[in-house]
């Protein structure tokens, strides 16, 4: 199965529009959604083409094909609008033999793990900062944000495909990729973290 991984919408109908193009040209099977897909939040400013009503009106038609859990600006409100469901703080996913733990990232990230096996994927979003690093025995990934990047970052997206992870720009410009069971590689990894 090809997923397509993004986070932190914000209620940018612009960035929600590239990002569902970049959706459909990279036939992927299903969409992950990390969180934040509504509101911006009192700590952001407003993205380029807020309108979360737009959103919703994107998003809905493709309800079938998206998985989703919830980041820490989504209410039940959202639930009553989005035809899929929001509301689950993480979702579990497997890839091979590799358990992947899906969640927004305010609650389990590198410095608060959640109960893991030594070679586990924690996958969040709401640094808005792409990740690929070890924390521990644990790898953490981070898509970055769809619409209001940080730290210079891309508007991006992650492709997971045959265990390998591809972060992608909006114009599907591939710019680091990891594979299950590899090592991270000192000089490349993403975010600027050290690796613990």
């Amino acid at each position: 199965m090809k997923w397509m991984i993004a986070s932190d919408i914000h209620g940018s109908a612009f960035y929600c529009k590239t990002m569902l193009g970049c959706f459909r040209a990279e036939h992927a099977d299903r969409l992950l959604l990390l969180g934040d897909i509504l509101y911006h939040g009192p700590r952001n400013d407003l993205p380029d083409g807020y309108d979360p009503k737009a959103v919703i009106a994107m998003l809905n038609p493709l309800a079938q094909n998206i998985l989703c859990v919830r980041g820490n600006c989504d209410t039940e409100v959202d639930q009553m609008v989005l035809d899929f469901p929001v509301m689950a703080e993480y979702a579990l996913l497997t890839e091979g033999n590799t358990l992947i733990f899906a969640t927004h990232g305010h609650h389990f990230h590198a410095d608060a793990l959640p109960p893991l096996h030594s070679g586990d994927i924690l996958l969040h979003g709401h640094t808005h900062v792409p990740v690929c690093r070890r924390a521990g025995e644990v790898t953490v990934l981070n898509p970055g944000s769809v619409s209001i990047p940080k730290e210079q970052s891309a508007h991006s997206y992650i492709i997971l495909e045959n265990s390998v992870f591809t972060w992608k720009d909006l114009n599907m410009q591939s710019y680091y990729s990891w594979k299950i069971g590899t090592d991270i590689p000192e000089s490349n990894r993403l975010g600027g973290i050290p690796n613990e």
